[in-house]
């Protein structure tokens, strides 16, 4: 028996599932900066301050120029390509699809060493308060506990970001209320009130600011994790990129507020005891024992469940790349039969984690990040403007938001990833000759299209 008309539209468009736009700009927003946390810039302090030669609110404003920029190219390709949603769809379609290969390989790379950043600085913080127990007893405690609770198939939610949000919020905003009332109390408005942070002419260095900013851009890291919501939210072409742009905006200036305050408590960043946890140390400074415990506290619970959904997202994007036969199947594309977690994956991760904790610290770490990062960046900014200004038609063309606006992007990104240190640039170049090489072989000379990178699995 044939079916009607309506029976038919009714079984096709149940056959296709579309997610509802349920999604306001503000609970975009609130996504975006709980991706981000409000305590983004307090793991950089030291590190921005030693790189910077005092100047780490400059480098975090600097940075903010430079990532609100690409937000917005950000914004208008998730309006373009909502079901995208990454730098590596961006730039394939925009530029090239083995130029979006590389960009993917480049965004691979950020996500193997995520896990690795969270594991070094959750151990560099336990064993501050611990020092009797060593470092590497710590880092694979950290690498451990992460990979058995992603073996269990225990995932972080949105619901505990929330209270972990919360808290953090409360920590940082009760230790910028309490640095503030010091500041004024020691040395009434100009203790709260100087330029010093931001420009010191004795110690003022273009080539120290460059290799700060370069480090301090990582404050922004997630959020263009904004734009995967391009399918739930209201009016995308609109919300998706304000949302991007507000976030980077939001974390740069609460983000900035707290360094300087960070700068004026303890202005002389050559005797910080520890580089990588000087912020701790400021705050022991402005509230004593207590504040600096609830400071270390909150940093070790970001660490842990920053490393535990990036651990669950790379062995998820492992696991889609082994099922495509990116990588072998057999070892990649494993799944637990009762748990349904990739486990091998999940164990490669941890151990890298681990191991990777032994041989780089923070600071090369981050840079290393950012060195795969900005090229995702800087491929995406030209994107847009391939994209918007010389295939759309001579009617539609913006000089401005089109072409101008992007540039500057890709400018300032450029200046960032052209500042990176040197060893930073060599292992990003080998890890990118690795993947050229990888395409080159799967598309018999780049003459087939490009193996296919699934990041809707992470």
């Amino acid at each position: 028996m044939g079916q009607t008309p309506a029976a038919s539209a009714a079984k096709s468009t149940n056959a296709v599932p579309h997610l509802r736009r349920v999604l306001t700009l503000w609970d975009l927003i609130l996504y975006g900066i709980v991706l981000i946390m409000p305590i983004a810039p307090v793991p950089l302090f030291g590190v921005a301050q030693k790189l910077s030669q005092g100047h780490a609110v400059t480098t975090i404003l600097l940075a903010m120029v430079a990532m609100t920029l690409t937000a917005f190219s950000y914004g208008r390709m998730a309006a373009l390509y909502p079901a995208a949603g990454s730098a590596y769809t961006y730039v394939g379609r925009g530029l090239n699809p083995h130029l979006g290969f590389l960009a993917g390989w480049a965004m691979f790379l950020d996500y193997l060493l995520v896990p690795l950043l969270c594991t070094i600085y959750g151990a560099l913080t336990v064993h501050r308060l611990v020092p009797q127990i060593p470092y590497a007893v710590w880092a694979a405690l950290f690498a451990g506990a992460m990979t058995v609770v992603n073996l269990r198939g225990i995932r972080a939610t949105v619901n505990t970001n929330l209270v972990l949000l919360v808290v953090m919020s409360t920590v940082i905003i009760a230790f910028m209320v309490l640095a503030v009332r010091m500041l004024f109390h020691q040395q009434g408005w100009p203790g709260l009130f100087s330029t010093a942070p931001f420009y010191d002419p004795s110690k003022f260095h273009l080539a120290s600011i460059a290799t700060g900013t370069s480090l301090a851009a990582l404050t922004y890291g997630g959020f263009d994790g904004v734009t995967t919501l391009a399918e739930d939210v209201e009016n995308p072409r609109r919300n998706v990129l304000l949302a991007t742009v507000f976030v980077c905006l939001f974390t740069g200036i609460f983000g900035g507020l707290q360094i300087y305050l960070a700068q004026r408590v303890w202005p002389d960043f050559t005797t910080f005891p520890e580089v990588e946890t000087a912020f701790m140390d400021v705050t022991r400074l402005v509230a004593g024992a207590w504040l600096f415990h609830a400071v270390a506290g909150i940093l070790i619970l970001a660490s842990l469940g920053a490393g535990l959904s990036a651990q669950a997202g790379v062995s998820r994007l492992l696991f889609g790349m082994g099922r495509d036969n990116v990588l072998p199947r057999r070892v990649f594309a494993y799944l637990d039969p009762k748990r349904n977690t990739p486990t091998y994956s999940i164990l490669l991760v941890g151990l890298f984690a681990f191991l990777g904790a032994l041989r780089l610290n923070y600071e090369r770490t981050a840079e290393l990040i950012n060195f795969g990062a900005f090229l995702a960046f800087m491929g995406v900014n030209a994107s847009v403007i391939r994209q918007f200004y010389f295939r759309n038609g001579s009617r539609d063309k913006r000089l401005l938001w089109d072409a101008l606006t992007p540039a500057l992007g890709f400018l300032f990104c450029l200046i960032i990833w052209l500042s990176l240190p040197t060893p930073a640039k060599v292992m990003g170049a080998l890890w990118f000759l690795v993947g050229i090489a990888y395409d080159a072989v799967k598309t018999r000379g780049f003459r087939t299209a490009p193996a296919m990178v699934d990041f809707s699995e992470s």
